[in-house]
């Protein structure tokens, strides 16, 4: 047994021995497998810089303008009141139809009139005779006075009441004016072209006549063409106005700023127009200026009390650089946008941005014509990208998908 236990000790020995031996020589060809890899890993080429959608900024003629909100309003508002009270006999009222000046809307029982200027004619009649009884006794007076027929009383009594006669004269011819006057006022009429609103007194109705607001109140009529649109300007933007800008009715070459109108369900402003009045002072309440667009309306479109968006021309037209909005981005605050620089790198801009114009936002400075931005993407700068070269309008980028989707489709 004792001899086993050696022959047995030894076997686990010389095993070890030549476990051993191979552990140890396989220790170089491990770990030169591992430098192997290490050094194939070292030269494997990069990942090649992202691609990203790039544009050259829009460069256009453009005036610098400001947005506002106003209201249309008429430029010629009328109550239409009775000047003779009477009753009414006829309405030929349009309610809600256009109008020409002098046109007969309301007709008034006229016989009272005539009637009272068949009495001023009679009297004015009595009057020119009585002056030439009174100028015949004046010329018999101027006969016997030389002779001492008559007292020099008596002629002048005949002087005075031929004067006293010709009084009488004018005052009749006056009162028979009125009186044509009066019946002329029977016709009630549109004193100015437009759209008349709907009839607040019907046929058989007795109305009040008067010069003041206790005239019975017939209907009214809002001028039509041209119309005016009212603003409110803030005062910054009131004082970047040029000097001359502000509109001048005594001056024949009159700058007055452009101004385009467009409804609330309009798309941009396609009404034109011109600055044509500018208040005398700042409302402190609202830090702003009451202002007065007037635009041509043949057709009528433009309604008074309508809601309207104002864009006012500020100053002479200039180069403008525009951009897509989804090219800005925003850091605490601050706007900017990513140029591709020298070498493809992204370079950080800060912005001043301004209004929208065709569907591209104005930027007011920061960008110089000619330069390219990064329209999106997840890049930062100093990075190098792959430039992507696509249209800066949104609308031409449509365009240019839809005809590479169709070469792509005629290509299959």
């Amino acid at each position: 047994m004792a001899g086993k236990s050696g022959i047995i000790l030894f076997t686990v020995a010389a095993l070890s021995g030549v476990v051993s031996i191979a552990y140890l020589k396989g220790i170089p060809a491990y770990f030169s497998q591992a430098w192997a890899s290490s050094d194939a890993s070292d030269a494997a080429p990069m990942p090649p810089p992202p691609q990203v959608p790039v544009a050259e900024v829009v460069t256009r003629v453009i005036a610098p303008s400001s947005e506002f909100t106003g209201v249309v309003t008429a430029a010629k508002t009328v109550e239409l009141r009775p000047r003779i009270g009477g009753t009414i006999e006829a309405v030929s009222v349009p309610e809600g139809g256009l109008v020409e000046r002098g046109q007969l809307l309301f007709q008034i029982d006229s016989r009272p009139f005539e009637v009272a200027l068949q009495n001023a004619q009679a009297q004015l009649q009595r009057a020119e005779v009585l002056l030439s009884q009174a100028a015949t006794d004046l010329d018999r007076s101027q006969r016997l006075v030389p002779s001492g027929a008559i007292s020099s009383k008596t002629y002048d009594d005949a002087m005075s009441r031929k004067r006293e006669r010709q009084a009488q004269v004018l005052e009749a011819k006056a009162a028979v004016a009125a009186a044509e006057l009066d019946l002329s006022y029977a016709r009630v009429t549109a004193p100015i072209a437009g759209r008349v609103d709907r009839v607040l007194v019907t046929e058989g109705n007795l109305v009040v006549g008067a010069t003041g607001a206790s005239a019975t109140l017939l209907t009214t009529i809002v001028s039509v063409d041209p119309i005016h649109v009212y603003f409110d300007i803030d005062e910054p933007t009131y004082l970047s106005f040029p000097t001359e800008a502000r509109p001048q009715a005594n001056r024949e070459d009159d700058p007055s700023l452009p101004v385009a109108v467009g409804l609330t369900t309009e798309n941009g402003y396609p009404h034109a127009g011109a600055l044509d009045f500018i208040g005398n002072r700042i409302d402190r309440s609202t830090g702003t200026i009451r202002a007065r667009a007037v635009l041509a309306n043949p057709d009528g479109r433009l309604t008074s009390g309508l809601f309207a968006r104002v864009k006012l021309a500020t100053s002479a037209p200039r180069q403008t650089v525009l951009i897509d909005d989804q090219a800005v981005g925003t850091d605490q605050g601050r706007r900017y946008v990513l140029v591709l620089g020298a070498a493809d790198t992204v370079e950080y801009r800060p912005v001043e941005l301004g209004p929208m114009r065709d569907g591209l936002r104005v930027v007011a400075s920061g960008l110089n014509p000619g330069e390219t931005i990064i329209i999106k993407g997840l890049v930062r700068p100093g990075m190098q990208v792959t430039p992507n070269r696509i249209a800066m309008a949104p609308d031409q980028r449509s365009v240019e998908a839809l005809a590479d989707g169709g070469a792509q489709e005629a290509r299959r």
